[in-house]
């Protein structure tokens, strides 16, 4: 059974940091792409980082507003995922939820549709 347990999020205020964390069981975590998404109430969900699946060379794709601030890994033995968040912005405040690729060896894509096991979110909040 594929589980995907967040956690990590917090009150941090803006240009502090955050380590969210998923925790991943029921699959080989390099086999498939993961990574995040996040949503805010009353918008749509947005994709913010996505890490490759086997064959891929660990490719790593973020949204735009994300670039340069967040960096996603993976550490195969823990079959743990990361999302380093750095600098954080009001506008990053949203719940984040880790998400798996339906099948192998696709790349990360900010592309909903990909993927078909979402973990239940962690809150992140950026407010002074």
């Amino acid at each position: 059974q594929v589980q995907l347990v967040e956690s990590g999020g917090d009150l941090v205020q803006p240009g502090g940091s955050l380590r969210l964390s998923c925790a991943t069981s029921g699959f080989t975590v390099d086999d498939y792409a993961i990574g995040w998404f996040r949503q805010v109430p009353g918008k749509e969900r947005e994709g913010v980082s996505f890490i490759s699946g086997r064959g891929r060379d660990d490719s790593t794709t973020y949204a735009n507003s994300v670039k340069g601030r967040f960096i996603i890994s993976r550490d195969k033995p823990k079959k743990m995922v990361y999302l380093q968040m750095n600098n954080l912005k009001a506008e990053d405040t949203a719940t984040y939820y880790c998400v798996r690729a339906w099948a192998r060896g696709w790349f990360g894509s900010l592309e909903e549709a990909r993927y078909g096991y979402w973990g239940q979110g962690t809150q992140v909040t950026v407010s002074s």
